[in-house]
């Protein structure tokens, strides 16, 4: 594309500067992804935890952003059987979004007593989770009487907010949500190992992976953050950004990784859209959007770099059956997963032809410690690309004025001036013309 080999070294510059604040903050405890000094806590609390969840046969979670999108992903990853014939339990249903019509299905077809209630949300007044919230605590009383506080889990800050004090109050079973870890950030941690205990899954390797990414990182920033795949992928977005590339495609060629593309859309745009900076995430899956997307990629606007994940070591299914036609004979003899293979190969070549710059994230193997790395590194390149461009990568100012105007418009108090704006804009509205 337009990158030179040498576009990213005035900001390569900066790695003395940034070493120093990575040790610092990590020093500081800001930065708690990263060496993850609530491990000890997190997997005492999970293993007590391990016989109350395994007496149930379904989990809904109640949460949105990144108190589901990390949860989901794990989900897809992790646990296929249940979305494939034949499965027999346990099943996990994430409620992320306002649907009514799927919780009052659930609560019409699942058996209270058989079903935890985990209700996620960092600062406790999430208004999407609690709006769930109070219907499923509802839900569950007028099944189960008090035995309700059974069948309800939280998982919140440890000493403020809303589902704080509602755990107090009802004796509620609760873990934290450690200081200084965003939602986007909190996956590995009970915000998304709640549900992967519950689904039996590797959650220990999911820590082991991530915190393996970052280790050298902690022993000794300085020595190690010039070499280290994450900064060499902060460098390299920065230059994209510098020669106007606004887009960043995640193309996932992991079929049962998909869900990690969202994932990673929350994590970069949430991290790095401040003050009219950051490229866009647009998560695609191989082959599927060879399909769908793949002309734009190709054939649109030169705007967009990529990040393409691979792994070879998949399985590769049966083999095609010898009596083909003519005209596909040529299958005979392969494997089905064989042709994802070739397509991830002829994807990445036609886009690097067509001169969009590609970074190919390659995966040894598809276990729970290397999801574990790979979100490690992801979470690392975005931190030090937010440094990089120097905005907070931490915060998210911005969302906190729609929560702002939901909340006013649904007759919170406390909002006068978002009251004054949407009478203003409600005004204007009824004067326009319908179609």
């Amino acid at each position: 594309g337009r990158l030179t080999p040498d576009a990213a070294a005035t900001h390569a510059l900066h790695k003395g500067e940034l070493a120093h604040r990575l040790k610092a903050e990590l020093a500081a405890g800001h930065l708690p992804f990263i060496d993850m000094p609530y491990r000890a806590a997190l997997e005492a609390g999970l293993a007590a935890l391990q016989p109350t969840l395994a007496r149930y046969r379904h989990m809904v979670l109640l949460g949105i952003g990144g108190s589901a999108l990390g949860a989901r992903a794990l989900q897809r990853a992790f646990f296929p059987q249940q979305d494939r014939p034949g499965h027999d339990g346990p099943w996990l249903w994430i409620a992320d979004n306002v649907d009514a019509g799927t919780m009052e299905a659930w609560f019409a077809s699942l058996p209270p007593e058989q079903t935890i209630v985990v209700a996620v949300s960092k600062s406790g007044g999430t208004i999407e989770t609690l709006a769930q919230y109070f219907l499923a605590k509802q839900w569950l009383q007028s099944a189960l009487g008090d035995r309700w506080r059974e069948h309800m889990l939280v998982v919140t800050d440890e000493k403020a907010g809303f589902l704080r004090q509602e755990a107090q109050a009802a004796n509620l079973p609760s873990l934290p949500v450690p200081d200084h870890l965003g939602g986007r950030y909190s996956v590995l941690s009970a915000v998304g190992l709640v549900p992967a205990a519950f689904m039996g899954l590797d959650w220990r390797g999911l820590l082991d992976g991530a915190q393996a990414a970052g280790a050298s990182l902690v022993a000794d920033p300085a020595h190690a953050l010039p070499d280290h795949p994450a900064w060499q992928l902060a460098l390299w977005n920065m230059a994209l950004a510098d020669a106007h590339y606004s887009q960043l495609i995640f193309f996932c060629y992991v079929p049962l990784w998909a869900p990690f593309g969202p994932w990673f859309a929350q994590l970069w745009a949430e991290s790095l859209g401040k003050e009219g900076k950051g490229t866009m995430p647009l998560p695609a899956v191989g082959v599927t959007d060879q399909h769908s997307l793949q002309q734009m990629f190709l054939d649109g606007p030169r705007d967009k770099g990529c990040l393409f994940l691979t792994c070879p070591g998949l399985p590769q299914g049966r083999p095609f059956p010898a009596d083909l036609p003519d005209k596909w004979a040529f299958l005979k003899g392969r494997r089905f997963g064989e042709l994802l293979d070739a397509e991830g190969l002829g994807t990445r070549m036609a886009l690097a032809r067509q001169g969009t710059p590609l970074v190919e994230l390659r995966m040894g193997d598809t276990g729970e410690a290397a999801a574990g790395r790979l979100m490690g590194l992801l979470e690392l390149a975005t931190l030090f690309t937010g440094w990089l461009m120097n905005i907070n990568p931490l915060d998210q100012p911005a969302v906190e004025l729609g929560k702002r105007l939901a909340n006013a418009r649904l007759g919170a108090p406390g909002y006068p001036a978002e009251e004054a704006d949407l009478a203003a804009f409600l005004g204007r509205a009824e004067q326009s013309q319908e179609f």
